[in-house]
């Protein structure tokens, strides 16, 4: 559950993000002291709760892939999301994607 709040927290952030610099950022370290200081320096840094954090800028905003360090030992689920708040997860070592089912 620590891992669906982090990515909870970065799609918060991203939309005060937004409302601030009318964009979203591009980078966890953009939402993090860099420059914004809106998530704490442990997620900012991508690694965090045994989870490997990558957020990507899209055309249309961002993506957040969240997968475990050691699938099966970290984590035994890999996470999707993007600026439509909406978390996706696959129950394999396969990284989630727009496709995979929505956590509920």
């Amino acid at each position: 559950m620590a891992v669906i709040r982090e990515l909870q927290t970065i799609n918060t952030m991203q939309a005060e993000y937004k409302s601030k610099f009318q964009r979203f950022a591009t980078t966890l370290g953009e939402l993090g002291q860099r420059r914004a200081d809106l998530i704490p320096s442990t997620l900012a840094s991508g690694d965090k709760d045994g989870y490997v954090f990558i957020m990507t800028a899209t055309p249309e905003g961002y993506t957040i892939h969240a997968n475990p360090k050691v699938f099966g030992r970290s984590g035994y689920r890999t996470f999707f999301s993007g600026q439509d708040g909406l978390i996706r997860q696959n129950w394999s070592a396969e990284p989630a994607n727009a496709s995979s089912p929505e956590f509920k």
